[in-house]
């Protein structure tokens, strides 16, 4: 099977290229001296009682197209009014059918923190992340060298945002430093996109005591919520389960309501 993951970040190389002539970074850096008021994710995943990031994403590389006519000023708000401890914006277009007028959509209309989740591999991206007003950027260990992720995530703490580093195996462990916020366990490997929720699990006991822990994607039922917050995570990233359904925020609501007869 092709590895998925090459193929989106030779892709994402070409999408930052163009950008970047359309848009110079120093553009950029301009338009980030205006402060921002800034949502702490981790504070908000650590004094929830469900710890639920309700993800907005149309379409997967695994799964087509889950809801093309998904609107961010709509659906992050249900998802708000539901219960969610957090936001997750997909701003990836060509795998997942969102950009980053997705989070400049929903921001006026919640208060909750908004993760950009993108395949970050420059420090322009960063930039974007601070002006749409995102709270938190995803850092993916198995996109980037270990110094490459160091000094994005000393970038992002330079304008505020927090860090989520994403990893996968043991081996990634060592990507953990002073610079990162939170970690999340992804289920699913990005090179088959076979997903496995034992993974959380797996790797529970050698994440450091200290850090927040948030397991990420196929999780279906309220019971395994249960089951990974029984092994110490504190953040549980849900799209495609609320995604797929007419009213993800309604879908949500039902999921935390059975999450509190566990």
């Amino acid at each position: 099977m092709t590895d998925i993951l090459t193929e989106i970040i030779a892709c994402k190389q070409i999408e930052i290229e163009l950008q970047k002539a359309a848009i110079s970074k120093e553009m950029l850096i301009n338009n980030c001296n205006e402060p921002m008021p800034r949502i702490s994710m981790r504070a908000s995943l650590t004094s929830s009682p469900y710890g639920i990031i309700s993800e907005f994403k149309r379409r997967s590389p695994s799964k087509g197209w889950i809801k093309e006519d998904a609107q961010a000023d709509t659906i992050p708000p249900a998802y708000e009014a539901a219960g969610a401890s957090a936001l997750s914006i997909l701003t990836d277009e060509k795998y997942f059918g969102g950009s980053l007028k997705d989070i400049r959509s929903a921001r006026p209309h919640v208060q909750l923190p908004i993760l950009r989740k993108d395949f970050i591999i420059d420090e322009y991206q960063l930039y974007q992340a601070r002006i749409v007003g995102a709270a938190a950027i995803l850092l993916i260990a198995a996109a980037l060298k270990k110094e490459q992720c160091k000094a994005l995530a000393l970038k992002a703490h330079e304008l505020e945002l927090e860090v989520l580093l994403e990893i996968h195996n043991e081996q990634e462990l060592e990507y953990i430093d002073e610079n990162i916020d939170m970690v999340g366990v992804n289920n699913r490997n990005l090179g088959t996109f076979h997903t496995e929720v034992e993974n959380s699990f797996r790797l529970a006991e050698k994440l450091p005591e200290e850090m927040l822990r948030i397991s990420e994607s196929g999780i279906s039922s309220p019971e395994t919520v249960k089951q990974l917050r029984a092994a110490g995570f504190r953040g549980f990233l849900i799209g495609e389960n609320f995604m797929k359904t007419p009213a993800p925020g309604e879908a949500l609501k039902e999921f935390i309501t059975q999450l509190e007869k566990c």
